[in-house]
């Protein structure tokens, strides 16, 4: 354990002290003392209404589960007379100003990126231009592969004719096809698409998207090509999410400290992270900025938000006077705005918000009071940070039941400062689940994307954005594709997210960003808006359908396949959380198909199979019975992880194994089902030991 040093009456941890004090406020010439008075003054008075909202929570579903118990139903009208659902506001638009054309304007693909990994931060942040070409060269978006040891130029070919396809639907010319052009000046259908050129090379603008076409003769490619075409450069991931939430593993002020500085890194433009790759020393920095001969430049870099904490967990990291934890939700927001002063102020080598704003995306909100309470808080940390009202926007994710159910109250709750609003399919799931625990058996997780209540949940979220004026200055988001290695399907799947009114959506890689950037290519998203805010907005009924199986009897093989099903996606990813403190990473499914994980996908697992064992469709020898199964198989799928523990054999000494199981036999009794506070705990441990 660290040191703890006497802040302003809190006792602070010694890395956390050292890390303000020596790296973040000197080059914002702030004065230290003044400024952990502030913070000491923000955690007074935000901690009891915080602890407030928690215990609302455990109220409202104390009191859903009890009417569950006494086998009465929980409809619309009874979730009015707790105040679990509130009155709808009066039509409203939101008042946020100064958001930047990414977020406002644009329509294109969002990354979400584990800030303790420097190397994915700058990839994700570089990620703001594609190569076309590399993106289609190396997955199955086309059909086949290359044929391994150099360049196959059948591969080549194939890659080369599908980019000019797309370019002939893009930026079409005025006649033939970009496969016939021999000419180094096309004559285009619509000359305004040209904006700017570089040398032989044209950039091009369609659905506010750029396109470089790369012209470079003496290029391996653009050689043999006979237009001298040697790239095509899409503009792809147009926002990124820095993420200190779902994706990483942050228990202590050791972790909070290498999350933060990674933070500031990005805002001074100094963060760089040195590798080998390919028997090479590679140094990987921050892209500069795109400039044209006619004086146009364009942004090098996606534009970045952070996503903080919830109002959950508290951290070691800072203790109050009384002893407790601090909120942890708190400690992100003083933190990681006042370091975003640095680009507010231009101290840094490049400008992220060129409007001056700062990007905080709140996640697992509850309602319209905890939107007014992250409202609150924004306001004093701006106070603090001597920077005018609003500068620090907002993105509510809705994943959270009781927001999808409030969702025109939430965002009016913070309708000056709104930046975002996107659905997210797990952690959503995982709620509705918990709340409904009491109801009855789940229906099976892959039938959770055919229900209803899904459907109802994620076009409410557009059309009640649409309705609050969200089309033009804010984003409507939606999730993640989380099959990094099916490109193929996620081209032929991913176009329904623009198609929904959606302005942006998450990825999983900057490849995938540069081949789900062409959708917005195909579907012009505010032409899409237009067409959609006419439609009337699902009603309460469909969004409150719990998802349960009535009167279904599942074979003993049906229920050994869900439980080994969810069994091995919570052991594949727990065992890396708890052993290494990796918080997302590819896990090979139980198919061994890699798919992105977090704690959202977690979290529906575990409680899937807490629900199962709570209402007798699986008993605990059963739940036993397959994590012991999948253990082995989760040990054979990392045969080749030199740092990895096995599991199988060892429940008595693995913290990993025993955190999974608890993740399902103390399932019931988390707090809206998070995994956060027993991984935490087990996290602890490991680290205690180590």
């Amino acid at each position: 354990m660290p040191a703890m040093l006497d802040r302003a009456g809190l006792s602070v941890a010694e890395p956390l002290v050292r890390f303000v004090e020596e790296a973040v406020l000197p080059g914002l010439t702030i004065d230290a003392a003044a400024w952990w008075q502030g913070a000491a003054e923000i955690f007074a008075r935000f901690t009891p209404e915080n602890a407030a909202l928690l215990a609302v929570r455990d109220e409202l579903q104390a009191k859903i589960d009890a009417r569950y118990q006494a086998g009465e139903g929980v409809d619309e009208a009874y979730l009015r007379e707790i105040g679990y659902l509130v009155p709808e506001p009066a039509p409203f638009t939101i008042g946020t100003n100064n958001v930047d054309a990414e977020v406002a304007t644009m329509a294109g693909p969002q990354l979400v990126v584990p800030i303790l990994n420097a190397r994915f931060l700058l990839n994700a942040a570089n990620a703001r231009w594609g190569s076309l070409y590399d993106a289609y060269y190396g997955t199955d978006a086309l059909p086949g592969t290359a044929v391994p040891g150099g360049y196959d130029p059948v591969r080549g070919a194939q890659v080369v004719a599908a980019a000019k396809a797309f370019l002939d639907t893009a930026v079409p010319l005025a006649q033939g096809s970009w496969t016939e052009l021999r000419d180094a000046q096309p004559e285009l259908a619509n000359p305004a698409q040209l904006i700017a050129r570089k040398g032989a090379s044209w950039l091009f603008e369609h659905h506010g998207l750029h396109i470089v076409v790369v012209v470079d003769r003496t290029h391996p490619i653009g050689r043999d090509d006979a237009s001298g075409i040697a790239d095509v450069i899409l503009e792809s991931a147009l926002t990124t999410i820095c993420d200190l939430e779902d994706s990483i593993a942050a228990v202590d002020a050791e972790d909070k400290v290498a999350a933060y500085a990674n933070w500031l890194g990005l805002m001074t433009g100094e963060l760089e992270e040195v590798f080998e790759k390919g028997g090479k020393t590679i140094t990987r920095r921050l892209n500069p900025d795109r400039s044209y001969d006619d004086g146009t430049t364009l942004p090098g870099r996606s534009l970045l938000f952070v996503r903080n904490v919830g109002h959950l967990m508290t951290t070691p990291a800072v203790r109050l006077a009384d002893g407790r934890d601090a909120p942890e939700g708190i400690l992100d927001a003083i933190v990681t705005s006042t370091i975003a002063l640095y680009d507010l102020r231009k101290l840094g080598k490049f400008q992220n918000s060129r409007a001056g704003s700062v990007y905080i995306v709140k996640p697992k909100m509850h309602g319209p009071a905890e939107c007014a309470f992250t409202d609150a808080l924004f306001d004093a940390v701006e106070d603090l940070i001597g920077v005018e009202r609003h500068t620090i926007k907002v993105g509510v994710m809705d994943e959270e039941r009781r927001t999808s159910a409030n969702l025109a109250a939430c965002i009016f709750a913070v309708k000056d400062r709104i930046a975002f609003i996107n659905t997210g399919f797990l952690d959503r799931t995982g709620d509705e689940m918990h709340t409904a625990m009491r109801a009855g058996p789940m229906i099976p997780k892959a039938e959770m994307k055919a229900s209803d209540w899904i459907k109802a949940y994620e076009d409410r979220n557009v059309r009640i954005g649409l309705a609050a004026g969200l089309s033009g200055k804010a984003q409507i988001g939606k999730g993640m594709w989380a099959a990094p290695d099916r490109m193929a399907d996620m081209m032929d799947q991913k176009i329904a997210h623009p198609m929904s009114g959606a302005n942006t959506a998450w990825v999983p890689s900057p490849t995938a960003a540069t081949l789900h950037a062409m959708h917005y290519h195909q579907v012009d998203v505010f032409a899409r808006q237009k067409e959609i805010a006419a439609e009337a907005v699902p009603g309460l009924d469909r969004l409150l359908a719990v998802p349960v199986a009535g009167g279904r009897n599942w074979t003993a093989e049906e229920v050994r396949a869900e439980l080994d099903n969810n069994a091995q996606g919570i052991l594949g990813y727990v065992v890396r959380w708890i052993d290494q403190g990796v918080g997302c990473s590819k896990v090979p499914d139980i198919h061994d198909i890699g798919l992105m994980e977090d704690r959202a996908t977690l979290r529906i697992s575990s409680q899937h199979m807490a629900n199962w064992l709570l209402h007798g469709v699986a008993t605990a020898a059963d739940i036993d019975a397959a994590f012991e199964r999948m253990a082995a198989k989760v040990d054979a799928q990392n045969a080749g992880d030199a740092l990895y523990r096995p599991m199988a054999g060892h429940a008595e000494t693995s913290l990993a194994y025993q955190a999974a199981r608890a993740l399902v036999f103390e399932g019931v009794r988390q707090p809206s089902g998070y995994t956060e506070p027993l991984l935490h705990a087990y996290r602890l441990r490991v680290k205690a030991a180590a």
